[in-house]
């Protein structure tokens, strides 16, 4: 019973994870990668449809995305749902392909962005934590309930606590990369 704790707790902290890796693409650098427009909705025939799944986008010359779009006659409402994302990015299409170049950061963008990475960070961790916080509840109450020793239940709550440490150690090392590339020239 104590395993399926775990297990679950794991899982979940392995989730805040993914979910803090999504948070820093949205968080750009001055460099172009195709995952800047992972968040991008078109409305495609009446669909929001995800713009990766709409044509290619390729980084050319390094700090500009190529978008080819698999059918030309939606250039135009690629061009205005990538106007609509909050990226302040400046789309211009050609009729065949649309080009977005990536503006350079001042330093005063970069810093507010590393803050951004930052609170991303943070929330990651309150989440990780809660999670543990969570499992050691779950604990407590089959102790209580006598389906597990007490031995037992501080034997899970060290692994819970060891879990946590880890998961906490990779936000910080994810934080550490993203600022690093954030403030980077």
């Amino acid at each position: 019973m104590e395993n399926e704790i775990i297990a679950e707790a794991e899982e979940r902290m392995r989730k805040s994870i993914s979910s803090l890796e999504v948070s820093f693409k949205r968080i750009r650098t001055g460099r172009a990668h195709p995952s800047i427009l992972d968040s991008v909705i078109v409305s495609y025939y009446g669909t929001d449809t995800l713009l990766s799944q709409l044509g290619n986008i390729n980084v050319e010359e390094g700090r500009t995305l190529l978008i080819s779009p698999w059918e030309k006659n939606i250039i135009g409402d690629i061009e205005k749902a990538i106007l609509k994302s909050d990226l302040g990015l400046n789309p211009s299409n050609n009729g065949d392909t649309i080009r977005v170049p990536m503006p350079p950061l001042t330093e005063e963008t970069r810093k507010e962005y590393t803050k951004q990475a930052k609170n991303e960070a943070e929330n990651a961790r309150v989440a990780v934590r809660n999670i543990r916080r969570d499992a050691n509840s779950d604990l407590k109450n089959l102790e209580k309930e006598k389906e597990i020793s007490e031995d037992g239940q501080r034997r899970a709550e060290e692994k819970v606590q060891k879990l946590t440490d880890s998961f906490i150690d990779a936000i910080e090392s994810a934080y550490k990369l993203k600022e690093a590339d954030l403030l980077s020239f």
